[in-house]
């Protein structure tokens, strides 16, 4: 087992939600850009990256977003809360990301062609793109807490807040939908020493 092995393993196995955080702790602008841009590398489909982030940085913001997500500590006492959005018309981002590839002679008219039929084929449905918008977001909701823990932070997944008056209040095109908030931040001592409470894996496993 090689060393960058064992890293991931720990970050793994060591990950916890926790919702007390070090209020004094706080991340710079550019720490939590950082966050998002390694969150980014995370899997899509059709490589559309269906996701959006809304960084809850400033005290005020913070403040703001709290009556919406039932005035939970983390929102108040962490140093950011990241929500995580869906992208429902995310077959829009198919010319941006792939047409600079065409371009550079990295992919062919007629590949490009095939894969943007695929996509407007399957966005055809509304449901579709909601439940890959949801999907999808998941995934980088994820990867955004394992970034987190490997660089020595906490998160906490919230799907706890009321996704009406959020949308209502913060999200200001129609395409988004809000999937979860993610609090980011030093956990305070001891937060984390709880051990992880597990089904058993045969108990969540049918192999065929």
């Amino acid at each position: 087992m090689n060393q960058t092995f064992s890293e991931t393993l720990q970050t793994l196995n060591e990950r916890r939600s926790v919702r007390h955080y070090d209020a004094s702790f706080t991340l710079t602008e550019t720490e939590v850009k950082e966050l998002i841009e390694l969150t980014t590398a995370a899997p899509s489909a059709w490589n559309l990256q269906h996701w959006h982030f809304i960084a809850f940085h400033s005290e005020e913001a913070k403040q703001q977003l709290a009556p919406i997500a039932y005035n939970q500590p983390a929102i108040t006492s962490s140093s950011v809360v990241i929500a995580v959005l869906g992208d429902t018309q995310a077959n829009r981002n198919y010319n941006p990301v792939y047409g600079p590839a065409v371009e550079a002679d990295g992919m062919t008219e007629e590949l490009f062609d095939s894969i943007k039929g695929q996509v407007e084929g399957a966005y055809q449905s509304a449901a579709y793109g909601r439940d890959a918008a949801m999907s999808n977001a998941s995934l980088a909701a994820m990867q955004l807490m394992l970034v987190a823990e490997a660089k020595g932070l906490s998160t906490l997944a919230m799907g706890g807040f009321d996704h009406q008056v959020f949308a209502d209040t913060f999200i200001t095109e129609e395409r988004f939908v809000p999937v979860m908030l993610i609090a980011v931040g030093k956990a305070v001592e001891n937060a984390k020493k709880r051990p992880a409470l597990r089904l058993p894996v045969d108990q969540v496993t049918t192999i065929l």
